[in-house]
């Protein structure tokens, strides 16, 4: 099954590089003195660059060359808001969400998965919604169970997860079940995986539940908003030389972490009045990205010959 998945998703790519329109070439090259935001020329690129699939830079600040697509639809999986053509990834990452979307498809009201954004055909800054997912190794799954694999475009556009939170994220609402927390032990337990981002209830009660082994726990991190989907972020791949990986996460299991992070929703520290007011992040140029994105932006697309 994996591999005939494998092969339509390697197919799939074909066609693109086959039949897709191609990008209108911009007047001039890019470089890194171009002025604006990286978001303002990555957000531009409807198709990746004609190179070898290569997550570069960090999460937040990278991009990917040789990006893949995820199809629409496979037998364990739908792409959601295909409007936004956020549906591309590293090699990597697409074989990760079809074997996890197969697990998913054997949990109890599941038939695999909704996925929500990974990168933009080129990677690179999103004009809106992400600071990371800009690498091809970032994912958004959706909580909502896929329960039908059939929806249209349409329909994609217009349906919505479902949040599991209570409580500013606290704790876990009625829509949580054991089958959430059965798809997060097999999403974190892919040694590919560097980190899963969930609201701090949801790690709390794994914590509390996971009576087997733990070691998965450490990989799940507690982190703000993250209460409609969970956003899993792989390792950059040993061959990736210009890909860097974040720092792993502490070591144990993290659940007095999260159990802090509880603690400060539910009785928020006072803000000390006197404390100076945070600066606010600089903009994201393309001089604070790598040299070899800038490569990637000016690289012709997969039509080109």
């Amino acid at each position: 099954m994996v591999r005939r998945i494998v092969n339509l998703i390697s197919f799939f790519n074909l066609a693109i590089f086959l039949s897709c329109a191609s990008f209108s070439v911009l007047a001039a090259p890019i470089s890194q003195d171009s002025p604006g935001e990286a978001r303002d020329y990555f957000g531009k690129f409807s198709r990746p660059s004609k190179q070898p699939s290569s997550p570069i830079g960090g999460y937040s600040f990278g991009c990917l060359a040789g990006g893949q697509v995820l199809p629409e639809s496979g037998p364990t999986w739908q792409a959601m808001r295909l409007s936004r053509n956020r549906n591309w990834g590293h090699p990597v990452l697409l074989d990760y969400l079809v074997k996890l979307s197969e697990k998913a498809a054997e949990l109890r009201g599941w038939k695999g998965l909704y996925i929500g954004d990974l990168a933009q055909p080129r990677g690179g800054q999103m004009v809106s919604g992400h600071a990371s997912h800009q690498t091809g190794l970032d994912v958004d799954i959706w909580m909502l169970p896929a329960s039908n694999l059939n929806l249209t475009r349409t329909e994609r556009e217009n349906i919505s997860s479902i949040s599991l939170r209570k409580s500013r994220g606290a704790y876990v609402n009625d829509s949580w079940t054991k089958e959430h927390h059965k798809l997060l032990r097999s999403a974190a337990s892919d040694p590919r995986v560097e980190r899963i981002f969930v609201f701090p209830g949801a790690k709390v009660k794994m914590c509390k539940d996971e009576k087997g082994n733990r070691d998965w726990l450490r990989k799940i991190r507690p982190w703000y908003g993250h209460h409609y989907h969970f956003h899993v972020r792989l390792k950059c791949p040993n061959d990736a030389t210009e890909c860097e990986n974040q720092h792993p996460p502490p070591l144990g299991d993290g659940c007095s972490e999260a159990e802090k992070w509880v603690k400060n929703i539910l009785n928020p520290p006072k803000r000390d009045p006197n404390a100076p007011k945070p600066k606010p992040k600089p903009p994201l140029t393309l001089k604070r990205i790598p040299e070899q994105c800038i490569a990637v932006l000016n690289a012709p697309d997969v039509n080109s010959n």
